[in-house]
């Protein structure tokens, strides 16, 4: 993380108050500090205030179109040209402008290389059975793995979701220490879980349509990709919220003075 330590908010205050996590100037333990480096690995980013960068965590303007604009040309291309291999082409060109624009910009290069990557073996798949959905084929498996990573580590009783937003809250892993905490990021971690499962329940069926399902498959993956991520992301983070500082202390409602 290159962002300096953000200024305590009273979301954070709450969860170290009730010791859910520890104050910034603490030590970190091993466990934790592994925890930061997969948040960091995974391009979590918070903002001054101590709260998580939506918009940031998926690459920002640049990073979303590096992920929605080659599959937009490859739909255009092929819908226009009918042509495959010319299609194919079409998308891995812009996947390399974004790389050739980093370098010119001089900015990290790993989620452009990632793009042609992942572009690049979409359409030797497609290039190699002759069908254009194929093109979308890969996306699948990949959901399909982070899903199940993700539910393993509910099952561990390591949600996904506390492991990156407890980095974010400063409350690194001694949110496992709090039954509720462990709760609330097991649900978060389901939010993301049902996210992803959504993308495989609407595409799916269209993948398996064939030709005839292309430009609706095609459509359906721009707008279930970063748009989507960005809503489960911040509603996994909304509904994860520590109580508020002296939430705990309040009387019942019923009580009298």
């Amino acid at each position: 993380m290159t962002e300096q330590q953000p200024e305590q908010s009273s979301e954070i205050s709450g969860a170290s108050r009730r010791g859910a996590g520890p104050s910034p100037a603490a030590p970190q333990s091993p466990v934790a500090g592994l925890a930061a480096e997969y948040a960091a690995k995974a391009g979590l980013h918070r903002t001054h205030d101590g709260r998580v960068d939506v918009l940031r965590s998926a690459g920002g303007v640049q990073g979303i179109a590096e992920s929605i604009v080659p599959g937009l040309v490859f739909l255009v291309a092929f819908t226009v040209t009918r042509e495959l291999t010319l299609s194919l082409v079409a998308a891995l060109a812009s996947a390399a402008a974004f790389t050739i624009a980093r370098l010119a910009q001089r900015r990290p290069l790993t989620q452009a290389l990632a793009g042609v990557v992942g572009v690049g073996i979409s359409a030797w798949l497609a290039n190699t059975t002759g069908k254009a959905e194929d093109f979308y084929l890969p996306g699948f498996f990949t959901n399909a793995a982070y899903i199940l990573a993700m539910v393993v580590s509910i099952i561990a009783k390591w949600p996904v979701a506390g492991l990156l937003f407890g980095f974010i809250r400063n409350e690194g892993v001694d949110w496992r220490k709090n039954p509720d905490r462990v709760k609330a990021y097991r649900l978060g971690t389901w939010i993301i879980v049902a996210v992803l499962a959504l993308r495989l329940i609407v595409q799916v069926p269209l993948y398996l349509m064939g030709a005839d399902g292309l430009a609706a498959l095609a459509t359906t993956r721009l707008i279930m990709g970063a748009p989507l991520y960005i809503l489960g992301v911040w509603v996994a983070w909304l509904v994860t919220r520590p109580a508020p500082a002296g939430a705990e202390d309040q009387p019942d409602a019923g009580q009298g003075a």
